[in-house]
């Protein structure tokens, strides 16, 4: 089982994305997404960060369950709710569900999304990040906290990322295997608090 940790700057419920019965990363990361070291049954964690206030706390934890293509994301109807709603509810809003090919270019469509410009405008910045990560990745065994981050143990902190890249290779892994057996202990499994960034609509 292999572990994977990086800092979140920013949380909206979109990458992570935690809600109905998947907790699923198919948008940025895709240092993580496509990584070929990644594989079913390690964890992806996210912790937080300078920026959010909250470093050293838990965001998410989720374990890979499985991982399909973009395009693959996009036809499975398990995942159609997550397909954006730009005026819609946050929930709605931020649905990470917004990549497919054009089935006479193949090149990739970017659905209107919290990704894309103002107007619905595809952005190339964004299109280029995010299908540089070929997979999505998605878990029903997951913790999701948001506002409710839980400050990680000192014991255990060799799990944070000290930097702005992910960190594996670096994770002690019995640390890792005892931080995994701390969250089922203490938490339950699912969504505990909303996404952080939220408070930025909340406040407008």
């Amino acid at each position: 089982m292999g572990y994977f940790s990086y800092k979140i700057e920013h949380d909206y419920g979109l990458a992570p994305n935690p809600f109905g019965q998947y907790c699923t990363l198919v948008v940025c990361k895709p240092t993580i997404r496509n990584n070929k070291n990644l594989n079913i049954g390690d964890w992806v964690i996210g912790t937080g960060s300078v920026k959010l206030g909250n470093e050293f706390h838990l965001i998410f934890a989720m374990q890979i369950e499985e991982k399909i293509t973009l395009q693959e994301y996009w036809e499975d109807p398990r995942f159609d709710y997550k397909k954006p709603v730009v005026n819609g509810s946050l929930v709605q809003m931020y649905g990470d569900n917004f990549y497919h090919r054009d089935s006479d270019t193949d090149e990739w469509i970017q659905e209107n999304s919290a990704h894309s410009l103002d107007g619905g405008i595809p952005n190339p910045k964004h299109i280029q990040t995010d299908t540089a990560g070929e997979y999505a990745l998605i878990s029903q065994n997951f913790y999701y906290f948001g506002d409710e981050s839980v400050l990680i143990p000192e014991e255990y902190r060799d799990v944070c990322s000290k930097g702005r890249s992910m960190k594996s290779h670096g994770i002690p892994i019995e640390v890792a295997d005892a931080f995994i057996l701390w969250v089922k202990d203490n938490f339950h499994k699912g969504i505990h608090g909303d996404p952080i960034s939220w408070n930025k609509h909340l406040i407008a």
